[in-house]
């Protein structure tokens, strides 16, 4: 696999891959030519995608996912999509079970994975790990304290992995859409209506997006554009921005009683 490319035979692991983004980045690795394990919780969905582009399902918690999907693999992995992840709304009285299982789905996968997969990387000097953050992790989203906090989590992790290890061929990616139409985005309730869903775009779009990126070895993957300018916004005068969330945190607040 060059720099960039994914190359015929390049072997691609893809978590959360039963519906979705997921689904879309497996649909389109396997149509450049990869061999996709395709991951999903639900065993069903994952078979399903699988018998639909011509790849292997290993269903399972993305947790643990690794060392079953390279031995489906052959014993290697070349990409792995840290794709998997809930969509848990609610503010800090969230019960602790909430909070606990996005920290675990939405942060510690994507540490357990990279745990399993560096070693062999590293000797080998190439890797590509794919993280699927969200808008929300440069951001925020409004309603959704568990999921807004974790998806920062996992792009300062992505962030990380890039800045230690990417003299040593490893290459990472952070994508870092706002709406998307899958099941997450149905789940979102009336905030994701407000938010999310007037921009809303396709998962097959998120995939040009990602290669698009890859083809460029770019870190972060911007499906929605406009979410540079926010990030932009944010960091540069972080007061007005909080101000305008504010607004749209009243707006939501109306719209809602």
């Amino acid at each position: 696999m060059s720099t960039g490319q994914t190359a015929e035979g390049t072997t691609v692991v893809v978590t959360g891959a039963g519906g979705g983004i997921g689904a879309a980045l497996a649909r389109r690795f396997a149509a450049q030519g990869a061999r996709v394990v395709v991951n999903d919780l639900d065993a069903d969905k994952a078979r399903r995608t699988a018998e639909e582009i011509g790849a292997i399902a290993v269903p399972g918690d993305a947790s643990t996912v690794v060392g079953a999907a390279r031995d489906a693999l052959g014993g290697t992995i070349d990409v792995y999509c840290a794709n998997a992840g809930l969509g848990s709304g609610g503010s800090e009285s969230a019960p602790e079970d909430v909070w606990a299982a996005a920290w675990d789905v939405n942060v510690m996968a994507h540490v357990r994975a990279a745990r399993e997969l560096l070693p062999d990387w590293l000797e080998r000097g190439r890797g590509r790990f794919v993280s699927t953050v969200s808008a929300a992790g440069l951001l925020t989203m409004i309603g959704a304290a568990p999921y807004s906090v974790t998806k920062h989590g996992a792009l300062a992790f992505a962030e990380w992995l890039s800045l230690t290890y990417r003299h040593r061929g490893i290459q990472v990616h952070a994508i870092c859409p706002q709406g998307v139409r899958t099941d997450m985005l149905a789940d979102t309730g009336t905030a994701g209506d407000l938010v999310l869903k007037p921009t809303a775009i396709e998962p097959d779009e998120v995939a040009d997006a990602l290669f698009a990126a890859m083809a460029e070895d770019r870190f972060l993957v911007l499906p929605h554009p406009e979410v540079a300018d926010y990030y932009t916004a944010r960091a540069a005068t972080p007061d007005r921005w909080l101000t305008s969330m504010n607004h749209l945190q009243q707006k939501w607040e109306a719209s809602a009683g």
